[in-house]
């Protein structure tokens, strides 16, 4: 059984999460637009030239840009970090529902960003900042109680558009997640945005990055611990959680369960005895608030991972699908190593 702490000192067990391996490079890229005295005849070769109009089945739902969105409201840290990523601060005319400060390299950028919201934002107040798409990190931030239905956002002007890694439906849900598919998410956001170029070298950076990192070889088995208290919120076989414990070369205990997400009883947690503990880390449930439920409860104190301290850290927005993944398992194994 492998020791990666002291397991005298709480503070000492906590591994912060390192930087990261890969440094995403923030390339700018603007879309071509139609010179406004131009006749119709030069606009369609201009919209032509720049890739437009563009029509994407999103989630079961059609959407058609005839240009790039201008004016874009993100709800969730992913959405908004992608658009850092790829140069396109400059369009972001407001950000919700955000879980923490954006990385370092991205805060000279976002430091301008209205915060429309810290949950999902009302349709009054997403309408208020004029945008021409709303990109949502979920399916469920798109509803009548929050910034508004699809559907009626569309009648009054406002294209949607969720990220495809959080997809539901059948035939749109990844299953599993995987690298390759969260790479195509960041390519069809070059397309919406008149960014493929841009998007085509945040690829190949993240790409270049994954593949220097040399995942660990001790066949030691994980549980990821999102949250929960009388029930542990745990990720599954299927979504972001599981592909960045592959990546880094651990065996997720939960794998056999077809979903992204589950909830397991603590009797299930010991039960799989798993020879790490992912935690994840976010400011309303902090990794070290999990250490303290981990060691308040008898059963799972009594666990050698928890007696050992055998618990590695990831950020909150590393959960998610997004450009904070190959960062995650960058840190896993960085982590991993320190022991």
């Amino acid at each position: 059984m492998p020791t990666f702490t002291n397991p005298q000192s709480r503070a000492a067990r906590v591994i912060a999460p390192l930087a990261a391996a890969a440094s995403v490079a923030l390339l700018a890229a603007c879309a071509s637009t139609a010179n406004a005295g131009a006749d119709d005849a030069s606009s369609g070769q201009d919209d032509a030239a720049s890739g437009f109009p563009v029509t994407i089945d999103n989630c079961g739902t059609e959407v058609t840009f005839e240009s790039a969105p201008e004016r874009v409201v993100t709800i969730k840290s992913s959405t908004l970090e992608l658009l850092l990523a790829l140069g396109l601060e400059d369009r972001v005319v407001g950000a919700a529902f955000t879980d923490g400060p954006v990385p370092d390299e991205y805060a000279d950028a976002a430091a301008d960003i209205e915060i429309l919201s810290d949950k999902v934002p009302s349709q009054e107040a997403t309408l208020a900042a004029e945008p021409d798409l709303v990109f949502a990190g979920w399916e469920s931030n798109l509803t009548a109680e929050g910034a508004g239905a699809r559907d009626t956002l569309e009648q009054l002007g406002v294209h949607t558009y969720v990220a495809p890694a959080a997809c539901k439906a059948e035939g749109y849900m990844p299953d599993p997640l995987t690298f390759d598919g969260v790479f195509a998410g960041f390519e069809e956001a070059g397309e919406i945005f008149g960014a493929t170029d841009a998007a085509a070298d945040l690829v190949a950076e993240q790409r270049a990055a994954l593949e220097s990192i040399e995942p660990s070889d001790e066949g030691l088995t994980a549980l990821w611990y999102s949250s929960g208290d009388d029930q542990p919120f745990v990720g599954a076989g299927i979504g972001a959680p599981q592909m960045i414990m592959e990546a880094a070369g651990l065996e997720n205990v939960v794998a056999d369960v077809h979903d992204t997400w589950t909830s397991l009883s603590w009797e299930a947690v010991v039960d799989a005895n798993p020879d790490v503990i992912v935690l994840v880390d976010a400011a309303w449930n902090t990794a070290e608030a999990k250490i303290e439920r981990l060691e308040a409860n008898p059963a799972t104190a009594a666990m050698p991972a928890v007696q050992q301290g055998s618990y590695v850290v990831v950020d909150f927005p590393s959960t998610e699908a997004g450009v904070r993944n190959v960062d995650a398992v960058a840190a896993i194994v960085e982590q991993l190593g320190a022991r």
